[in-house]
């Protein structure tokens, strides 16, 4: 597999650390609020790395943290008279609903900035220790200068930053390019802890250095987070890192694009801000997540009720072969294959292949996407006429290890049908076979606005939830 790396600007044969493993550490969200479009974009997709990683054999390690201390949580707490913890639970909550209405797995870790204070100290401590952090007036800052290759993530020339950089009221930083890894507590209401340097909390960029080495060691596999976060949040992260723990911090830097809103960059004050809460009022998670896949992962992708309702198209037609199939293996013929069967079935297999050359190719999930649909149309070919069992069983076989990939079709299961609906439809095969057309049409038209659709086949009626 060969993946995109930001660090050196070019695609790499993915070698991890540990033949058969993989680390990553995947930048979560800051808990203040419901998750928005873009925020789900990075769950998607490096949840799809992560399955199809393990798709490939490996056996990975997935760490995605909750920034649950941050001046925003402090701020949403004044404004309703609560404690920080209790915004931050009650959005990571939040967040984890929408994130299976996402078919996002859990991580192996879920770990709090609030559950690593002790580990931030200690990683702070070092890095003054070496000489690399200063502490003035209960802050402690990070002497950027002293770590050369700072920029190499982003590109960021350290003498053009420099000619950008102010120096905020009230910090007492020796430099203006230095940031802040400990920060003292300004009024009695912001949560804070003690440290050798007063009551305070940690800084945004000190967090992921200290639990991506906590839970996966001083140099992981991959590190990756949405474009926004090269710079600072990912340029002060290597700095930090490699200067307390003296080795590389990332061999593979992933970063996802940025969603735009009707082609124009999504944000409140523009009115065009869509949180995955109101999305999935009108599209279900895994509408979303097909959206989402649909384009290349470092690319832009436009967000517009035309572009769901495309994805809602395409999904709803890789669903559609999959309920065919499941009909089918229970209700078609008994046997072995036909002939022509079996030669379908053994072309199953250029679509699988077709499917992991573009996912190899870092993450192509559009083109993988096309090696579905193609295969797709193969089963349906096959599914025409009296089709075997044995070839329907195979068909959806072929068609959920692809999907599976990319987390799809995992929430499209056969509820069952209920008495009520089960006696509806025998009542409109005993009046098609009375040749009560006019009854037979009104139960299914009753059905049809349950969100039920009756499928006549050779197989018998095919009971279709909407």
């Amino acid at each position: 597999m060969k993946i995109y790396n930001t660090l050196t600007r070019r695609k790499e044969e993915f070698v991890p650390i540990e033949e058969g493993k993989a680390l990553i550490y995947i930048c979560g969200p800051t808990v203040y609020n419901f998750i928005h479009i873009g925020n789900a974009r990075p769950m998607v997709v490096f949840d799809t790395l992560r399955r199809y990683l393990e798709f490939r054999g490996y056996q990975v390690k997935y760490v995605q943290n909750f920034t649950d201390v941050d001046d925003k949580i402090i701020n949403k707490a004044r404004e309703e008279g609560v404690t920080a913890p209790e915004i931050s639970e009650r959005f990571i909550k939040e967040y984890f609903d929408d994130a299976d209405a996402l078919n996002v797995r859990r991580a192996d870790v879920h770990p709090k900035v609030s559950q690593h204070i002790g580990d931030i100290i200690k990683f702070v401590k070092t890095l003054i220790e070496k000489g690399y952090a200063y502490e003035a007036d209960g802050d402690v800052y990070f002497s950027t200068r002293k770590f050369p290759e700072y920029g190499k993530l982003s590109g960021q020339n350290i003498d053009d930053l420099e000619a950008g950089a102010r120096i905020a009221i009230g910090e007492v930083k020796e430099d203006p390019l230095d940031f802040a890894l400990w920060k003292a507590q300004k009024s009695e209401d912001e949560i804070a802890w003690n440290s050798p340097w007063g009551k305070g909390r940690p800084g945004w960029h000190i967090e992921c250095s200290t639990m991506a080495r906590k839970h996966l060691g001083a140099t992981i596999d991959i590190h990756a987070g949405g474009e926004d976060l090269q710079f600072p949040h990912h340029e002060n992260e290597i700095a930090q890192s490699e200067c307390c723990n003296g080795v590389p911090f990332a061999h593979y830097w992933m970063h996802n694009g940025f969603i735009t809103i009707d082609k124009e960059k999504m944000s409140k004050s523009k009115g065009n801000f869509f949180t995955v809460r109101d999305i999935r009022k009108s599209f279900s998670g895994e509408e979303i997540r097909f959206f989402l896949l649909a384009g290349q992962y470092r690319g832009p992708i436009d967000f517009s009720p035309e572009h769901m309702a495309q994805a809602r198209a395409g999904l709803e037609r890789i669903a559609n072969c999959a309920k065919d199939a499941s009909f089918i293996k229970a209700n078609g013929a008994d046997g072995e294959m036909t002939e022509a069967e079996v030669a379908t079935v053994a072309g199953f297999g250029a679509y699988r292949d077709a499917f992991i050359e573009a996912m190899d190719d870092d993450l192509n999930t559009a083109d993988a996407i096309t090696a579905v649909f193609e295969l797709v149309t193969a089963i349906n070919t096959g599914l025409r006429g009296k089709p075997t069992k044995a070839y329907a069983e195979k068909s959806l076989a072929a068609l959920k290890e692809l999907t599976g990939v990319l987390g799809l079709l995992e929430q499209t299961a056969d509820e069952g049908i209920d008495e009520e609906i089960q006696k509806l439809v025998d009542e409109r095969q005993a009046a098609r076979k009375a040749r009560d057309f006019a009854r037979a049409d009104a139960i299914r038209d009753e059905l049809k606005a349950r969100g039920i659709t009756l499928k006549d086949t050779p197989q018998g009626v095919q009971i279709i939830k909407e």
